[in-house]
């Protein structure tokens, strides 16, 4: 046996040998004697080898024809288009999405291969694909040389009806799944590398299983501002990839998103404030006891940031959180009951533990109501929008009055919420009561003095003091310039200190 047959019997194709002979011939010829036909043989050889991927993630643009293994998730619409060659047939092409444990990718199959999907090929069965990796309008995808039906292979991929969030793995398409928005995101726009502007959203959605990042592509983005948290959605013909370890469910130009009459329950597992610990993504929830105004700076891009700082305590202790971004723009009072979801635990001011609510996390205010978690972090039905959170002064485990170290601060709830809405006196009476102190002294207590140190942020009316750890509103008269120190004493009262003395 001759070097040129060496070579061939190691190669795995489907080339015959005298094709593979000819053009070992016609390299040395090329090369004009420079190479030997083992030389020629094996340039040929690797011009011709399958690269064999082990997994869809292996798959990269520019490779050879590929071999892989994946099961069928999808199956598109067989579409025809006209060749350039006027004589030509006309030419079919359908997309398929196959999939194994490591993720997906999308397989464009052409004429006798795309005719006989409508009858030979079903969602569920694995594939033996060869064909070219390319990167295609959607990302990576493959046009198939050779597609075989393997019965014997098994691929763990779950393809369902309808999923739950816990169902959701890499590389799943064609995901059908209904969930209650917690959150929504701006829509946002970016350059993509061939000179057209994308636009992208996200949404946020939990079922009793979960929650999941909603990811809006393009003309999709615009349904992020269709929705508000608390509203029941179906997301249609999605796809699954994975973002900074964590599975997002991406809405492409197939996907959709709906309004629908379902009841879906979240129940989201938050962390005793006392049990967290720096560099932990939790999520954490309580009622607010705290809350300061937005502020604005500058990012070293020179585009301007926002942030806002409120501060939330459970049963086992309180953590101020700074909501980031669009996050600062959530409505949020006190008393209100609140669950922040992915927030980053970090080391804070004067060696306290704060937690930071990004891009990836999500701010529920809960829905009394419906039955949402109490301020402890139990659970005790599902999260929606806003209802009456901030003004429900009855039952002992709704507003401030549940952190209530004492009952001043009980009776300040029944004056702050009771009173001003429409309780009676009799109603007033008994919150203050069940509080330990009348409602005259709960609103005496509400506006004692205080004395509050700080470095102006704000000049006008009002100034804005930020002592590092917390800002406050004050009215004054004084003349103070920014980023004067400054000390001042007053009665707070909704959280606007009415400066007698500045110094």
């Amino acid at each position: 046996m001759g070097v040129i047959e060496d070579v061939y019997e190691d190669l795995d194709t489907d080339v015959e040998f005298e094709e593979f002979e000819a053009a070992v011939e016609d390299k040395v010829e090329q090369m004009g004697g420079l190479a030997d036909d083992e030389t020629a043989a094996m340039l040929i050889a690797h011009e011709l080898r399958d690269e064999e991927a082990e997994t869809i993630a292996d798959i990269e643009p520019g490779m050879n024809d590929v071999k892989f293994l994946g099961k069928v998730t999808s199956i598109g619409e067989i579409r025809t288009f006209e060749r350039d060659d006027e004589d030509a047939n006309e030419g079919r092409v359908c997309n398929i999405d196959v999939a194994d444990a490591s993720g997906s990718v999308r397989v464009a199959l052409w004429d006798e291969m795309a005719t006989a999907t409508e009858e030979q090929l079903q969602v569920g069965q694995v594939l033996r694909i060869m064909g070219r990796p390319k990167e295609g309008y959607s990302g990576l995808e493959v046009s198939a040389d050779k597609v075989e039906l393997d019965e014997d292979a098994e691929v763990d991929v779950q393809v369902l009806d309808t999923y739950r969030v816990e169902d959701l793995s890499l590389g799943a398409s064609d995901v059908d799944l209904i969930g209650q928005v917690l959150d929504t995101d701006a829509v946002r726009t970016f350059d993509r590398d061939d000179g057209s502007e994308g636009r992208v959203a996200n949404l946020t959605v939990g079922d009793g299983t979960g929650r999941v990042r909603v990811t809006l592509w393009d003309d999709k983005a615009d349904l992020a501002d269709e929705f508000e948290a608390g509203e029941v959605v179906e997301v249609g013909d999605g796809y699954v990839r994975e973002r900074d370890g964590d599975l997002e469910l991406h809405v492409g130009d197939r996907g959709t998103v709906e309004r629908v009459d379902e009841d879906v329950e979240y129940v989201p597992e938050t962390t005793d404030i006392a049990d967290l610990e720096i560099d932990q993504t939790v999520d954490i929830g309580g009622g607010v006891i705290e809350t300061d105004p937005t502020r604005t700076f500058d990012r070293d891009d020179g585009s301007e940031g926002q942030v806002r700082n409120v501060r939330i305590k459970d049963e086992t202790g309180e953590i101020r959180v700074a909501l980031w971004g669009d996050k600062a723009d959530t409505e949020i009072d006190l008393a209100d009951h609140v669950v922040f979801t992915d927030v980053e635990i970090q080391d804070g001011w004067q060696d306290d533990l704060e937690a930071s609510a990004n891009w990836r996390s999500t701010v529920s205010v809960l829905d009394k109501e419906a039955g949402g978690p109490s301020v402890d972090g139990s659970t005790g039905g599902e999260v929606g929008g806003r209802g009456s959170s901030g003004s429900d002064a009855g039952g002992s485990d709704t507003g401030l009055g549940a952190f209530a170290d004492d009952g001043a601060k009980a009776a300040t709830e029944a004056v702050s919420a009771g009173t001003a809405g429409n309780a009676d006196a009799s109603g007033t009476a008994e919150a203050a009561e069940s509080g330990g102190a009348t409602a005259a002294t709960a609103e005496r207590d509400a506006a004692a003095d205080v004395e509050f140190t700080g470095t102006v942020v704000q000049t006008g009316d009002p100034v804005v003091l930020d002592d590092g750890q917390k800002t406050k509103s004050v009215e004054t008269d004084a003349n103070l310039r920014l980023g004067e120190e400054v000390t001042v004493r007053g009665a707070e009262r909704n959280g606007t200190i009415d400066a007698d003395d500045v110094f």
